[in-house]
């Protein structure tokens, strides 16, 4: 099991308009095709930064052949969602992650 992980720096003007569209777009839009699984959207306390607010994006996914797959049919078409709609006040980095224990 892996968990793909997106950690999103979001400026605080557009932190509540940010947390709006994921709930009510990408998960749902990111659930519709059933290869990403368990969503959760986290607020990161240990890195602050000053006029922005962090959050942690996560699904879990059976492997990298299938998150492969789901980010060339559906991810690129969201992120470009995203980049519209907030430009540069929303920046997010992916991370994949393996569960061990």
């Amino acid at each position: 099991m892996l968990i793909y992980n997106t950690t999103y720096h979001v400026e605080e003007s557009e932190d509540k308009y940010f947390l709006i569209w994921m709930q009510e777009y990408y998960l749902p839009e990111v659930e519709k095709q059933g290869v990403l699984h368990a969503p959760r959207i986290t607020r990161i306390l240990s890195h602050r930064e000053e006029g922005s607010i962090c959050y942690s994006v996560q699904f879990e996914v059976e492997n990298s052949a299938q998150l492969h797959q789901w980010h060339r049919e559906q991810g690129v078409k969201l992120n470009e969602e995203l980049l519209k709609l907030f430009k540069d006040k929303v920046v997010g980095f992916p991370t994949l992650m393996e569960v061990i224990v």
